[in-house]
This record gives structure tokens, C-alpha cells and sequence, in this order.
């Protein structure tokens, strides 16, 4: 619906998997939507690191992940690609062709940012972009694209070089326009931007080395909702516990959950002026696009972005 109805904007998917999804399957799918929107079609591919913990499995590395965004981007171009099952390998493509894949038009891929450096250097050897959740630090951003740019210029081009493809930065946020004189820590901004804490709060109570990295603060909020949620972070079914309505708008009795340090790190919160900042120096860290994930009312949350950036 969204590509008949529409002309310019782009479409797709956040993220996928190598470890829930085969490239084949994955490439059918995103060539029949190039196929309804021709070249405006997105793929994020990441290694699972959200989607597999809720399965309690652990992320896939960075070498699957590698070889998953190659045959994507092979098949989703119209060449053959390796595949393996086991001690099984075939070369493959796509058989049907026509009106039901479109492998003309390119497909934007972006690699998930949270690997750091060695996701961002996958990017740079596939010629893709980045994307990453509640990253707002242009410090962070700018060592990103270092590391690609520097796999980018290692990589040998062939015959098939990526090097032309379209390889932009975005980022996964949440934002709350304070009125004049509005708490930036009330109700209303810890409903906007709670969903993106709790996120964090939830990856941290499921991986205690991350957990002993937050400050104080930070890590009694991840005790307090292990213990809301009744379980620990070394229980076996703790991924049934911490992970539903996941990046969901958060229930009321959770906003003392959502701190302050975690909304400004996470989110953008501020004035328009404060927010207009902000921005500006992401642009300036080679940030191509903000998405912005609305959980209390998405029409008038988009408005407000659409306001601010005219």
C-alpha cells in the first residue's frame, strides 16, 4: 500500500538477520518491493543483536554478517551468489524475473551501527551505509565513518564495485519539542522518549558486562527492572521477562525508569533552538537523515519534526 501510495519516499526494513533470515528468502522480498518502488527501497542488515536475545540466542559475528550483505546485494543486483547449507554449497540467483523482481533499480543496504568499528568496517568494504539506535554523538559518528572509509580505501574494486552505491548515515531516535517553560524531564518527554531508554535499560539487564559500564544511576535502574520485571540477568527465560512491548510506549508506573541521562544521551529533548543544535552538529558528523519512532501520537510527533526542520 505504502508503495502504491507514495512517489518519493523511501521504503524497507530496519534491520535484518543472517542467524532469522536466509539471503534468499531475505533478496525475494526486497526485489518484489523494488519491483512496487523501484529504487527506493532500504535494507538494514545488523547481526541480530535485539531480535536474537529475545529468541535468548546471542548475535551472529561480524563475518556472517559480512558474507549475508554480499549475497544480498548480489542477488538484489541480478548476479549469482554463493550459498551454503552445512558442507552444502551452490551458486544461486534469482530464476523468476519480470514483473515480479526488480534487480535494475539499486537497493540502498545500510549495516547496524552497534558492532562499532568492525560493523562499520563491513560497511566500507560492501559500499553501504550506517544505522544505529539513539547514537547522537557526533564524536561517536565521526570514528564511525572513519572506520569505513578507511575498510572503503583497503578494498580491492572488481569488476562489481560498490563503490558507486549509495552509503548515507541515519539514525533511530525519539524527540520531544519542550513548550516555553515545560519540564524537559516530565511526564511528557518520558512518554515521548521512554521507549529508547527502556530499550537500553533491557539490553543492559541482559548482558551484565554492558551493565557494569553505567554509572551508578543508571545501574540501579537496571536492578530496579529486574526486579519489576521478576527475574535476573542470569535467569534462562529472562528474555520473556524483559523484552515484551519492546520499544513500545512504556507503561506509566515505568517513568522513574527513564532518567535524565539516559533521555539526553538517547533522544532529543529540548527546545527548538537546543534541538536545531543538535541536529546541526549530526549533519555536520555525516548524519544524512534522522528517523524519528513516535509511540504517543506519531501525526502530530512527525508535524513537530517536520516543523522544526523548515
Amino acid at each position: 500500500m505504502c508503495a502504491k501510495a507514495t512517489s518519493r519516499i523511501r521504503l524497507g526494513i530496519g534491520v535484518t538477520s543472517p542467524a532469522l533470515r536466509s539471503a534468499p528468502a531475505a533478496a525475494s522480498g526486497l526485489a518484489s518491493l523494488n519491483a512496487l518502488a523501484p529504487g527506493r527501497i532500504i535494507c538494514g542488515v545488523g547481526t541480530g543483536n535485539t531480535a536474537r536475545r529475545t529468541l535468548d540466542m546471542r548475535p551472529t559475528t561480524a563475518a556472517r554478517l559480512e558474507n549475508f550483505t554480499a549475497a544480498l546485494q548480489d542477488l538484489c543486483a541480478g548476479r549469482s551468489t554463493e550459498y551454503r547449507e552445512g558442507d552444502r554449497v551452490r551458486d544461486i540467483r534469482f530464476l523468476h524475473t519480470g514483473a515480479h523482481v526488480n534487480t535494475a533499480d539499486p537497493i540502498e543496504f545500510v549495516v547496524a551501527a552497534l558492532g562499532g568499528p568492525k560493523a562499520a568496517a563491513v560497511a566500507g568494504r560492501r559500499g553501504a551505509g550506517l544505522i544505529s539506535v539513539g547514537l547522537l554523538d557526533p564524536t561517536a559518528w565521526h570514528a564511525l565513518h572513519d572506520a569505513r572509509r578507511h575498510a572503503a580505501q583497503a578494498t580491492p574494486h572488481g569488476p562489481d564495485s560498490l563503490t558507486g552505491s549509495r552509503a548515507d548515515s541515519y539514525v533511530v531516535t525519539s524527540l520531544h519539542v519542550l513548550d516555553e517553560g515545560e519540564d524537559p524531564h516530565g511526564d511528557p518527554a518520558r512518554d515521548a522518549t521512554g521507549h529508547l531508554v527502556m530499550s537500553l535499560l533491557a539490553f543492559a539487564a541482559d548482558t551484565p558486562a554492558f551493565a557494569e559500564q553505567l554509572g551508578p544511576e543508571e545501574g540501579e535502574a537496571v536492578r530496579r527492572l529486574l526486579d519489576r520485571r521478576g527475574t535476573t540477568s542470569t535467569a534462562p527465560d529472562r528474555h520473556t521477562k524483559l523484552y515484551p512491548n519492546y520499544l513500545g510506549r512504556i507503561a506509566p508506573q515505568d517513568r522513574d525508569l527513564v532518567l535524565p541521562s539516559l533521555m539526553n544521551t538517547l533522544a532529543l529533548v529540548g527546545t527548538r533552538d537546543d534541538l536545531l543544535t543538535r541536529i546541526t552538529a549530526l549533519e555536520q558528523a555525516g548524519i544524512g537523515e534522522l528517523l524519528i519512532q513516535p509511540v504517543i501520537d506519531p501525526p502530530t510527533e512527525m508535524a513537530q519534526l517536520a516543523k522544526l526542520l523548515t
